[in-house]
């Protein structure tokens, strides 16, 4: 049997992700202190806490992979106080559950990379990444190709997902997101 692959994938969202690294004028301010400066909408914030929100991942590794993180700039898990710990580990726990909602994967994977080497691609502000997995999410496409497919535009997992972070938010008595 011959396979034929596509000669060209088309992902036209990876644009704006490329061209952060060309542009010679790139910003210097952190993604994750700017991203609740702006409209939940627009920054894809689906739940604000009084010490952690969460947000989707803009270049996710799977549709609906999301990521809890401080307000603070602190680039170290043991620099969190007590508090903010504690929140982020409900806001995970609020994620699996309105991901699991809305989404029904098989499983998770749930994952902090601590500096550059760790694969931290944002390494002076940490996040926790949340990555919904299904049976056969992974096909050859990673393997063979060396591409990754998703399923689902980014804004389109949020529309689906906001209103899943509000009603289980209020389930596990957590205020109202904070916007």
């Amino acid at each position: 049997m011959t396979m034929h692959w596509p000669e060209t994938l088309y992902a036209p969202w990876r644009y704006t992700y490329i061209k952060t690294f060309q542009d010679e004028k790139r910003s210097e301010e952190c993604v994750f202190c700017e991203a609740p400066k702006k409209s939940d909408e627009e920054a894809l914030i689906l739940y604000r806490g009084k010490h952690a929100y969460v947000i989707m991942n803009l270049y996710p590794y799977n549709s609906g992979h999301v990521m809890v993180v401080p307000y603070r700039h602190i680039a170290d898990y043991t620099s969190l106080t007590t508090d903010e710990a504690a929140e982020m580990h409900l806001l995970i726990k609020l994620s699996l559950n309105a991901i699991r909602k809305v989404m029904k994967p098989h499983g998770f994977n749930i994952g902090i990379n601590l500096g550059r080497v760790a694969g931290a691609g944002i390494d002076q502000h940490l996040h926790i990444h949340i990555v919904p997995r299904w049976n056969g999410d992974t096909n050859f496409m990673p393997v063979i190709a060396g591409t990754k497919v998703i399923s689902q535009d980014v804004r389109e997992a949020y529309r689906m997902l906001k209103p899943a972070f509000a009603e289980e938010a209020e389930k596990l008595g957590l205020p109202q997101s904070q916007a």
